[in-house]
């Protein structure tokens, strides 16, 4: 196997990549091995089903929404460098990393990995988390491991602890408050390389 920059020129927009989600060239050369292992018909692109081959998300109770959380609505497939942004917010974040303001906020920063969370919850994405997308999302966490009663319970009780303006649904910036105490960062990062 040749050196990294080399095999770089098998991905396409690879520097531009790089740049945009701070993946260094050998953490994009294994995401794209994985994608294409996940890509069993070559088409270059994944759909719902093949993600059913990561034995971690087809064993997750949530797995269904963490694979759906890499398309939009009305979107059937999702192409590597899509693939990539997605993965961009589980990358551990740079200690020391200073942005210019004229910069976007990176996928992997503490906001970025608050947003994607919020929307694994709205499934909607009509900016809020109701009571019943809460109570969707702790049904496939929480499969029959306690009653409805006991969800209905947990819900009511997450909406009224993060929901200050009292209109019944916790916006994003109620869902940034009540983690606050949260390391998002540890929470949310994996490590690419293992």
């Amino acid at each position: 196997m040749g050196s990294s920059s080399s095999n770089l020129n098998t991905i396409p927009n690879s520097q531009e990549l790089m740049q945009e989600t701070g993946f260094s060239a050998a953490h994009l050369l294994r995401l794209y091995e994985r994608f294409e292992f996940l890509d069993k018909d070559n088409k270059g692109h994944l759909r719902p089903e093949d993600f059913e081959a990561v034995q971690e998300l087809s064993t997750n109770p949530i797995g269904d929404i963490i694979i759906g959380s890499f398309f939009s609505p009305g979107q059937e497939t999702v192409d590597f460098p899509s693939f990539v942004r997605i993965l961009a917010h589980f990358r551990p974040a740079e200690k020391n990393r200073t942005r210019d303001g004229a910069q976007p906020e990176p996928a992997n920063s503490s906001t970025g990995k608050l947003k994607f969370a919020f929307q694994l919850y709205d499934r909607d994405r009509d900016g809020k988390i109701s009571r019943e997308e809460l109570l969707q999302v702790l049904r496939a966490m929480l499969e029959m491991q306690v009653t409805e009663e006991q969800l209905e319970s947990m819900a009511e009780r997450a909406i009224q602890e993060a929901d200050l303006d009292e209109d019944d649904a916790i916006s994003f910036d109620e869902f940034k408050k009540s983690l606050e105490k949260v390391n998002i960062d540890h929470k949310m990062s994996i490590h690419f390389m293992k």
